[in-house]
């Protein structure tokens, strides 16, 4: 069993190797990792001519003992052993420490591998994610300087090996071939400097080209110790990892489980309801990943209401994207577990994170509390430190930083004279240290010279019927400067919502005249990225402008 003072000593690591191997020699046996299989299918036809209609077919206990039989695993032991043997093949290969290598794969068990072999060679890692195409993974093998490309050969319909040739790829291999495999002996000692930039990650480059954010071992355990220590997660938990590996919030939640000792299932795709077998088949008590994942468990939850839709979960967690209040609220009421939701970003990988047993309020309308060791400043424009409860720009210093952009010119510009990172985002801290976000600098509206807050109006949209989610932007106006536009995702079957009916609302709800919408657009379904799902404002604003 792991408590909190073993998990805050294991946090005080000093590369990811290090915590790797701590983790094992304290429970080699325990399971880290389960990749899912997919589940067989149950012929309804093989029910009881009696029996009811939901009543599991016979042949269901075989079936399910198969589909966990077949369902691959890997212990911390394993995860220690099976990577120093990878480190080996990559290190035959000639990766040494400082060798640039990229790796573009789904979330899979070799990944994880992948991944925890670079760390115990020493290489700088730029994991690539594995829906990005031509110019994204081109750009990252140009500016990253890569000398090797992992890839997963044929993924999705889509052949990597041959796109990493058009590219020109330096060193391409495809992992889940055959990883890299070799003899420990000839590996020299693993890395003991934890302050070395040897993390190249990607900024999502929604309205230009992506910044290659620069990490270390520390402050990526750092940013997972933040996660870790919020949730009071213990080794009886079973967590899901239903997002793309490569994203920043996968070392995050690695660094969780070789904390507190509880294994994961990983999630190669995340579609529902087809995901729902590899939740309930392993009793995950622990889910999320954003906004858009809690809403996606909602939908699921409402076509059967008076049945759990996970009889194991607990608790859903995540961050990356703004959380509407009534999302809380509808999560604890329908889903019937507790939601916290956290602050992160590239550049910092866990900021603030919301815990269990805060209040209600606070878990609804905050993004939680920083960790010790991350300091926020809200200021106003010119850097003036700025008083509780009043709104101004977010600033962050603390080891879970990165160390600034690929391109050194970039970096100059983000952080500040005392070495704050200016993050763009716009908030306030309570009385009581937490903090509330209010948008971003690039979402705030300026209409005929008055503010107005995007995030404002989509929190009191959410609450509307016949609204699965709304993005509210400014076009430009040419009497006004911007005109505020709520672009409104419906559910299928929904009656078109009207713009008297939304306006209508909004004054209900006490919204001041000048912040109404003055458009109304509706869309099937919101453009979204693919890590995790976070709405691309600036292709709405494309092509509404």
């Amino acid at each position: 069993m792991t408590d909190t003072t073993t998990a805050t000593e294991l946090g005080r690591s000093r590369t990811l190797w290090e915590l790797i191997s701590r983790r094992a020699a304290l429970t080699p046996d325990t399971t880290a990792l389960v990749e899912a299989t997919e589940a067989l299918a149950h012929d309804p036809a093989d029910a009881p001519a009696h029996a009811p209609a939901d009543a599991p077919a016979p042949d269901l206990a075989h079936d399910l003992a198969h589909d966990l039989a077949h369902d691959r695993r890997l212990t911390f032991g394993e995860l220690r052993d099976r990577a120093e043997r990878v480190a080996a093949g990559l290190h035959d290969m000639g990766v040494r420490p400082g060798t640039v290598v990229a790796w573009q794969l789904p979330t899979r068990i070799e990944t994880v591998l992948l991944s925890a072999a670079l760390a115990r060679v020493g290489a700088v890692q730029t994991p690539v994610i594995p829906f990005y195409r031509d110019r994204e993974v081109g750009f990252a093998l140009r500016e990253s300087k890569a000398e090797y490309f992992a890839v997963p050969g044929t993924w999705r319909g889509v052949d990597h090996t041959a796109m990493a040739a058009r590219l020109g790829a330096r060193g391409t291999f495809e992992a889940y071939a055959t990883l890299p495999d070799g003899d420990p002996a000839v590996l020299p000692p693993p890395p003991t400097d934890g302050t070395s930039v040897r993390w190249i990650y990607w900024t999502s480059g929604t309205t230009s080209d992506p910044k290659g954010v620069l990490h270390t071992d520390r402050s990526l355990i750092a940013g997972g110790s933040c996660l870790a220590h919020a949730l009071r997660l213990g080794p009886s938990d079973v967590g899901s990892i239903a997002f793309p590996y490569a994203h920043i919030g996968g070392p995050d939640y690695l660094v969780m489980l070789l904390l507190y000792g509880f294994p994961a299932v990983l999630f190669e795709k995340f579609a529902m309801p087809d995901a729902l077998d590899g939740y309930r088949r392993h009793g995950v008590t622990v889910a999320g990943g954003s906004t858009a994942f809690y809403s996606m468990f909602l939908t699921e939850q409402r076509k059967t209401p008076d049945i759990p839709l996970i009889p194991t979960l607990r608790l859903l967690a995540g961050g990356g994207a703004p959380k509407p209040p009534e999302i809380y609220h509808a999560v604890v009421r329908e889903l019937g577990c507790q939601l916290t939701h956290g602050y992160g970003m590239t550049e910092v990988p866990m900021i603030t994170m919301g815990a269990p047993d805060d209040t209600a309020e606070n878990l609804a309308t905050t993004e939680g509390r920083p960790p010790a060791g991350m300091s926020i400043r809200i200021t106003a424009p010119d850097g003036t430190e700025l008083p509780p409860n009043t709104d101004g720009e977010v600033r962050l210093r603390g080891e879970a930083v990165c160390q600034g952009y690929l391109n050194g010119d970039e970096s100059t510009e983000v952080f500040d004279p005392d070495g704050y990172l200016v993050t763009g985002d716009l908030g306030h801290l309570t009385e009581d240290g937490y903090l509330v976000l209010t948008g971003r600098s690039k979402d705030v509206i300026i209409r005929k010279g008055e503010n107005i807050s995007a995030k404002e109006i989509e929190d009191l949209l959410h609450q509307l019927p016949g609204i699965t989610d709304v993005a509210v932007i400014g076009l430009p106006d040419p009497t006004r400067g911007e005109r505020v536009c709520a672009v409104v995702e419906q559910p299928e079957g929904a009656a078109p919502l009207t713009l008297p009916q939304l306006t209508t609302y909004l004054r209900t709800q006490g919204l001041a005249t000048h912040k109404l919408p003055e458009q109304l657009e509706l869309l099937d379904a919101l453009p979204r990225n693919e890590a995790l799902r976070k709405v691309l404002k600036y292709k709405l604003r494309e092509r509404y402008a």
